[in-house]
């Protein structure tokens, strides 16, 4: 379970989180909505201990993020940031060889390299385990780097804007990847998303955050209402039930 209580941000005089209180109960795929400033990635950054609270607490299964030695918390939760830049030119292999440093050390037992080919099988990258990044398209590099927290193996998993640069095929075929990873591997998946059908499609719950503080936080099929979403977007949404999930529709 991560908790989150009275957590505050600022940057530069300007609050950017604003006493944020929240429970992600654990399992399943939750995913963290709404408009551009609304502070989902720097709480992300915060859960993550990628960046620091001004204020309040954030504990993971009861560890205190802030206090908790990295490599044990790297042993209970992996963040993929939204912009993912390797200062080494690395191979698909080696990059998500990397999951497996909190673990090993960097000294690879016969287990840990079973576990990088599996992440590799996993997000059906085989024939490019030997390729470079920069060889990669965007969509594959992107797999690459959550196969990287696959490996991980950790009970959590924080994903900021996975779709990020993603084409609409390449960004399906993540997000199916990503749920069915939470499923098949019993992982708490935390994502910040901007595409609210996305989310809708593809999570068991949903937050969504305005101005630095949570708006409303639920199931998908309650979150998923035009008295819901309009005030957080300030625009007017229609919600329609589509395949058996509820898409909004805000561009007519």
């Amino acid at each position: 379970m991560i908790e989150i209580r009275d957590v505050t941000k600022r940057y530069d005089g300007t609050t950017v989180l604003d006493r944020v209180s929240l429970t992600i109960e654990p399992g399943g795929v939750t995913s963290v909505i709404g408009p551009n400033g609304a502070g989902k990635s720097t709480l992300l950054s915060i859960v993550s201990r990628l960046a620091p609270a001004d204020g309040g607490t954030v504990t993971v299964d009861g560890l205190d993020v802030a206090a908790t030695p990295g490599e044990v918390l790297a042993r209970r939760l992996a963040v993929l940031r939204q912009e993912n830049h390797m200062p080494v030119r690395l191979t698909v292999r080696e990059l998500v060889a990397f999951g497996r440093f909190p673990h090993s050390g960097g000294r690879l037992t016969p287990a840990d390299l079973a576990l990088v080919d599996e992440a590799i099988a996993y997000f059906e990258l085989e024939p490019l385990a030997d390729r470079h990044l920069d060889q990669l398209s965007g969509g594959q590099r992107q797999r690459a780097y959550v196969a990287m927290v696959l490996c991980q193996d950790t009970d959590y998993v924080l994903l900021d804007e996975p779709l990020n640069n993603l084409d609409m095929r390449h960004a399906v075929q993540m997000m199916r990847r990503v749920r069915r990873m939470a499923d098949d591997y019993g992982k708490t998946v935390v994502l910040v998303m901007h595409d609210i059908n996305f989310a809708s499609c593809h999570s068991d719950t949903i937050i969504a955050m305005k101005d630095g503080a949570v708006a409303a936080q639920g199931p998908t099929a309650r979150m998923m209402t035009p008295e819901v979403l309009g005030p957080v977007y300030g625009l007017d949404i229609d919600v329609h039930e589509l395949g058996g999930s509820r898409i909004g529709v805000y561009f007519s």
